[in-house]
């Protein structure tokens, strides 16, 4: 089974909107871009039509990539205390000369709707936060709607970066699950991804898995995302739907359905 994300996305948009007119008042999500990055545009776009589509207003604040570290700490303390700004996030990833963590820790928890600040991240592992992290709510909603159980299963989760392979793993070891993390500094991932019930990937590196690397019925999730000839593509290679019981690709697996739960989490702010 091949999962459709947009499919999935649309039921939750649908309650969405309910949720957003039950409110009452107009809300705004924030997003801080610096730079410029043609995989990050094109989620951009994305996160621009779902809100658009929910009646929640997104505003995006451009800085250049030339932007210190210093001055984007304050100009993220600035559009933070706007009290019309509902939830902020900084879109990820920027340029490398910034601290990401002290830029992302500029983001009080009342407005994280990414959860990848350093207070978010402490709720979130200590399981006291109402609200999961976007990437988390995606493979979750996916798993409750295919019967996927991950209780004693043996999970291999590639990649260990901060918006996928660390919350997914943090959750799956909360679900009691087997949990193996492979990174940059693992020598040869199939030893793992071989013997695995449910493969996630959050690397962005094309075709990272073959259909050679992994065993007939794995549950494989993708959910890593570069450009490879002017297309977004994913880390695995899309004939392992030959041998997977389900498999998410990319595009249009793991990505719509992270930006559902996304403005999930903006609403579940207002909410509060």
């Amino acid at each position: 089974m091949i999962i459709d994300g947009k499919k999935l996305a649309e039921e939750i948009k649908t309650s969405l909107k309910d949720e957003v007119v039950k409110i009452g008042k107009v809300l705004r999500f924030a997003i801080i871009y610096v730079g410029d990055n043609a995989v990050s545009e094109k989620f951009l776009e994305q996160k621009k039509k779902f809100g658009a589509d929910v009646n929640i207003d997104v505003r995006v604040y451009n800085f250049p990539k030339e932007i210190s570290t210093t001055e984007l700490r304050k100009k993220v303390a600035e559009i933070v205390h706007i009290d019309k700004n509902t939830a902020v996030i900084v879109q990820l990833p920027l340029p490398a000369h910034i601290n990401a963590q002290y830029i992302l820790d500029g983001i009080i928890p009342d407005k994280d709707a990414d959860m990848l600040s350093s207070k978010s991240i402490g709720l979130f592992l200590t399981g006291r936060s109402k609200t999961l992290p976007p990437i988390v709510g995606a493979i979750k909603y996916i798993f409750e709607n295919h019967n996927v159980v991950v209780l004693g299963k043996q999970v291999v989760v590639v990649g260990a970066g901060r918006l996928v392979g660390k919350p997914i793993a943090t959750w799956l070891i909360q679900q009691e699950a087997t949990v193996v993390v492979c990174d940059e500094h693992t020598s040869d991932i199939s030893q793992f991804t071989k013997r695995a019930d449910i493969i996630i990937s959050g690397v962005g590196k094309p075709n990272l898995i073959t259909l050679d690397m992994i065993k007939d019925g794995v549950v494989a999730i993708d959910a890593g995302t570069s450009e490879s000839s002017g297309k977004i593509v994913g880390d695995m290679n899309a004939v392992i739907s030959q041998k997977s019981s389900i498999f998410s690709p990319v595009p249009g697996g793991v990505g719509p359905l992270t930006v559902a739960m996304l403005f999930s989490n903006v609403v579940a702010i207002a909410q509060k």
